[in-house]
């Protein structure tokens, strides 16, 4: 008998080690040769199994599968598609299920956050009622760091690492310019229902005081007046006042700041964006005040260049243990990140249920939010911060980072094209 092959895909917004990952899952499996087969992964994600676009990556050499441990991106492309449910769409499993027996796929790994955990527990689910033989293993990712279980998320270490980066790099550039230019800067950062991402920028601050001076969440009714009178506060106190604002800020009735147009992505999520501008128009009109804003987008997710160590040995170390997991006869889990310290820092690899990660957020707990709501607590830094702790430095040629591109050569189709 042949031996089986695996299927390994990526899913939603990429990271700064999402490839870790994929390092993780490529390398662990070549390792078990005489049990895992082939590894083929989806061309842009579940598309690519329903297209039945499967990339060979035994053809990729020992030294660039190692090289993905340091690369951004998602180097097999990514997708924002979500299967609907069996009972509503059958047409699409049975399409899986046919590309996978086609070419004898028994592994299904799937690369992602809540929405693609949801996705890798269906397919267990549907394998199982039709006795298709699919071990299906979920590995996590996300920067907004909201999947519950696990202790965090891995991309999420390497965002709040910029992000506190370039919230102190910012804060000393504004500071020096205030006395005659700006006086407040506005920084939006991801964050659609929880604010993981902007309190790891309260991690800029090393005294009291210390920039990001307002930090605004999703989790915290935005409330323009309270808002206003902080602004005020702090650069009468300061010069200046830095902000950082989570894209998912919203009122109390729960229209966010920066929602725009009503557009909605392919999971039915609000299109976010403009949180800052708003913002900084408040404070304009109201105190007249120069300001600066910026939104730094996917170059928080991308930036590789700055990772967290903690983080990429975490996404190595989730992918790996997916293999692992699989070749146990474990099926329908998630590997996570089980803290067994805060100080030192160490943790280990546990495992949790799709059924109960699927479509689950994990927000900021009320403990870690200051009181007046525009801060962290003692007890969010204690855990936030080794999460950005270590470097894990690309190589560099000619001053900029050593990146790797796939051949991402595709194996022959053996089903009709139209399904």
């Amino acid at each position: 008998m042949p031996k089986p092959n695996a299927f390994y895909a990526q899913s939603g917004g990429v990271t700064a080690v999402i490839n870790a990952s994929a390092c993780g899952v490529l390398e662990t499996a070549r390792a078990h040769k005489d049990d895992i087969g082939k590894v083929y992964a989806g061309r842009n994600g579940i598309i690519g199994a329903l297209q039945e676009e499967l990339i060979d990556t035994s053809k990729e050499s020992k030294k660039d599968i190692a090289g993905l441990r340091s690369t951004p991106g998602g180097a097999f492309g990514s997708c924002r598609f979500k299967l609907k449910s069996p009972e509503d769409d059958a047409r699409e499993y049975n399409r899986l299920i046919d590309v996978f027996s086609a070419h004898n796929i028994r592994y299904f790994f799937y690369n992602g956050g809540g929405d693609s955990q949801d996705t890798a527990n269906k397919m267990a689910q549907v394998s199982r009622q039709r006795k298709y033989p699919l071990q299906c293993i979920g590995i996590p990712k996300t920067v907004d760091n909201d999947l519950p279980f696990t202790d965090c998320c891995p991309g999420f270490g390497s965002v709040a690492k910029y992000v506190a980066t370039s919230t102190r790099e910012a804060a000393l550039d504004v500071a020096s310019m205030c006395e005659s230019s700006t006086k407040v800067f506005v920084l939006e950062v991801m964050g659609r229902h929880a604010g993981w991402i902007a309190a790891a920028s309260a991690l800029a601050q090393t005294r009291e005081g210390d920039a990001p001076h307002i930090i605004l969440l999703p989790e915290v009714p935005f409330e323009k007046q309270a808002f206003l009178r902080k602004v005020k506060e702090t650069v009468t106190a300061k010069g200046y006042c830095v902000i950082v604002v989570s894209e998912g800020a919203r009122y109390a009735n729960g229209t966010f700041l920066g929602e725009s147009g009503g557009g909605k992505d392919a999971f039915g999520h609000s299109q976010l964006g403009g949180v800052a501008p708003t913002i900084a128009a408040m404070v304009k009109d109201k105190f007249g005040y120069k300001f600066h804003w910026a939104v730094s987008d996917y170059l928080q997710r991308s930036a590789r260049h700055i990772a967290s160590a903690t983080d990429v040995n975490q996404a190595y170390a989730l992918g790996k243990a997916a293999v692992e997991f699989a070749l146990a006869g474990k099926s329908a889990v998630m590997p996570i990140i089980v803290r067994t310290s805060d100080s030192p820092y160490k943790w280990k690899i546990g495992e949790a249920k799709l059924a109960k990660v699927a479509n689950i957020e994990k927000f900021m707990p009320k403990s870690y939010i200051s009181k007046d709501g525009f801060g962290i607590t003692q007890r969010a830094r204690k855990y936030l911060a080794p999460l950005i702790a270590g470097e894990d430095h690309p190589t560099y040629k000619d001053g900029l980072p050593v990146y790797v591109t796939l051949k991402n050569q595709l194996v022959a189709k053996k089903l009709p094209e139209k399904w």
